[in-house]
């Protein structure tokens, strides 16, 4: 009988020992298993701030376009206005080119070329022929500038 209490005890401690580990291997997944949801939640408000800062970087960025088309569109009247008062050998080229007198290559410089292209658009204009870019040129000549600009 002593033997039976025994095998008793031995297998109600077996049996306790074996639900224990079953019981604590749970628990333990329980908690890998809670530790990943708490790191998948963190990833997920990580990743919601970093949409949100994305979002709010492209709304400054859409702001800084804006602006400088609104900067650039105020430069643009101003320079204009400059160019249409002393041209550029570089905008007189253009100028002629665009009225179809070929003034060779843009270069910015008033070359022979130039000054051909210059003499020519003078004659077809009925403008005194003398290769020079005064106040009667530049304001036939500018009219060719300003259909560019617009």
């Amino acid at each position: 009988m002593r033997k039976m209490y025994l095998y008793l005890i031995m297998f109600f401690s077996f049996t306790f020992l074996l639900m224990g580990c079953a019981t604590g291997k749970k628990s333990s997944e329980k908690m890998e298993l809670d530790n990943l949801r708490s790191q998948v939640s963190n990833l997920e408000s990580q990743l919601q701030e970093k949409d949100d800062s994305i979002t709010d970087l492209e709304s400054a960025l859409q702001k800084e376009i804006e602006a400088k088309q609104v900067l650039e569109q105020k430069q643009t009247g101003s320079l204009f206005k400059e160019v249409l008062e002393r041209p550029t050998a570089r905008q007189i080229q253009v100028a002629l080119q665009k009225a179809g007198f070929d003034p060779g290559i843009i270069d910015g410089r008033i070359g022979p070329k130039t000054r051909e292209a210059i003499k020519a658009f003078q004659a077809a204009n009925g403008l005194g022929a003398d290769g020079r870019v005064g106040k009667e040129t530049w304001a036939k000549l500018k009219e060719y500038l300003v259909k560019k600009v617009k």
